[in-house]
C-alpha cells in the first residue's frame, strides 16, 4: 500500500485509479474504454487498476461502495470521483477538466 500511496502523492501527472473486480460486468466493459482514454491522454495521465477483492484496505480507505469507481488524484488530493461505466468520450471530457 505504501507503493500505491507514493504513486498518488508523488506523480508529476494526475493518476486515475480504476477500482474494479474481475467478476464485475461493467468493470470489464471499462477495460477497453480505459485503454482508449490512455491513448488519447498519453503522457498527461497515469491510469492504474485496483482490484477491490485483492486490496480491501485500499477500498475501505477510499470508501468504495460500488464498482467500477474511478478516482482521479493529483499530489495526493482527490480531484474527481465517479462510479459506474461510461463511454470513452464521456470519460475523456470529464478528465479534460482536470488534465492539461
Amino acid at each position: 500500500m505504501s507503493k500505491f500511496n507514493d504513486l498518488l502523492n508523488n506523480s508529476d501527472v494526475p493518476v486515475l485509479v480504476d477500482f474494479y473486480a474481475d467478476w464485475c460486468g461493467p468493470c470489464k466493459m471499462m477495460a477497453p474504454v480505459l485503454q482508449e482514454v490512455a491513448g488519447k491522454m498519453d503522457d498527461k495521465l497515469k491510469i492504474i487498476k485496483v482490484d477491490v477483492d485483492k486490496n480491501p484496505a485500499v477500498s475501505q480507505q477510499y470508501q468504495i461502495k460500488g464498482i467500477p469507481t474511478m478516482i482521479l488524484f493529483h499530489k495526493g488530493k482527490i480531484l474527481w470521483r465517479e462510479s459506474g461505466a461510461m463511454p470513452a468520450g464521456v470519460l475523456t471530457d470529464k478528465l479534460k477538466t482536470f488534465v492539461s
